[in-house]
């Protein structure tokens, strides 16, 4: 080697066969394994959201053979008015001036 350190690549190109063969089949290994994690992964969401659909076109499906409207929680049956006295004040006619 001419008596210099050797680099990266001269040592990798020095790898047997065998090395390079097992290094190939573990990086596919990973390779499927991710795949197959992000499916996994995609496959729960997926079933999540058909389960949301479901749930929605049921109560929308209910709400249109009873009559009732589906626009979100029912309204409240509390009809409580509160009297309130207020004041307009009209600062044209305050005598402080600014």
């Amino acid at each position: 080697m001419n008596g210099q350190r050797p680099t990266l690549f001269e040592l990798l190109a020095r790898l047997p066969p065998r090395v390079w063969l097992q290094a190939a089949l573990g990086l596919i290994g990973f390779l499927v394994l991710a795949v197959l994690g992000f499916a996994v992964i995609a496959g729960f969401v997926a079933i999540a959201l058909v389960i949301l659909l479901l749930y929605r076109l049921r109560a929308w499906l209910r709400a249109l053979f009873t009559g009732r409207a589906v626009s979100g929680p029912p309204a409240s049956t509390d009809r409580t008015v509160t009297d309130v006295k207020y004041e307009i004040v009209d600062r044209r006619d305050d005598e402080r001036k600014p």
